[in-house]
């Protein structure tokens, strides 16, 4: 007869379930470790070392990273099965594409308003013209994950939400004390400022209540440490093209002479 192993204490420390607390708890250890509050761009934005043509640049690719922010969210709206969950999730795509019944302008349209603040032509904006091609890649990405992946793990890409409100109040601090000019185009941040934590909420609890075994639970946390690459990469294309070596590729937008 053959003898069932008995699983160590580790191996049964590992199988178990996380609680709500210790879920998020392992998404805030990953944001504290990979969010892109402590990429050297936005430290350089922060301590007001970055020209005009560099936050340009920003908010130009950045930009391509809203735009596909209601796609993504359409994505994974199309996929829920469960009418209560779809009706929540409803509300992302709303706060960034408007809604003119609700006076609405949309989180877009303010962050066009941003760029035209750095003095950008907002149809180039839109047009997405100069773009870095690095941006390209590293946003379809984002595209990719909740395409291909469960849902469970599409909705915890998203949980980078958990981490921005922190951000947001500490750029807007910094952005009106280095570059006054940008005091007209910050609505999108101060927007943000409490949609982020209520989309949180309802991602974090829709993961606890999904994840059915670690493993699964495994796999929510991995599908954010993947969006905060994503985030990540963005910035060091960024930074390459337009900080140091500063070699922005053919086709992207150039900073002029001053």
């Amino acid at each position: 007869m053959a003898v069932r192993p008995v699983a160590t204490e580790t191996e049964a420390q590992a199988a178990r379930l996380l609680s709500l607390d210790e879920l998020r708890a392992q998404f805030q250890a990953t944001g504290e470790e990979r969010y892109h509050h402590k990429h050297p761009f936005h430290l350089l934005m922060h301590e007001g070392k970055l020209s005009r043509g560099q936050l340009q640049a920003w908010a130009l690719n950045r930009y391509y990273y809203q735009s596909i922010i209601p796609i993504k969210d359409s994505i994974i709206l199309s996929r829920g099965p469960d009418p209560t969950f779809r009706r929540a999730w409803r509300k992302r795509i709303i706060d960034h594409d408007g809604d003119a019944t609700n006076n609405n302008d949309g989180g877009i349209n303010r962050w066009i308003k941003l760029a035209e603040a750095t003095g950008l032509d907002p149809e180039q904006v839109r047009a997405g013209k100069g773009i870095l091609p690095a941006t390209r890649f590293a946003v379809n990405e984002y595209l990719n994950i909740v395409r291909t992946r469960s849902l469970l793990e599409a909705v915890a890409s998203s949980l980078t939400e958990l981490f921005s409100t922190k951000l947001i109040t500490l750029r807007v601090e910094k952005l009106r004390q280095h570059y006054p000019w940008l005091a007209g185009g910050l609505d999108y941040f101060e927007a943000r400022l409490y949609q982020a934590p209520e989309d949180s909420q309802f991602a974090v609890n829709y993961v606890y209540d999904n994840a059915k075994t670690r493993a699964e639970q495994e796999l929510a946390i991995q599908a954010l440490r993947d969006k905060c690459d994503i985030l990540w990469a963005q910035l060091d294309a960024l930074y390459f093209a337009y900080v140091q070596p500063g070699w922005p590729p053919p086709g992207a937008f150039r900073i002029e002479a001053s």
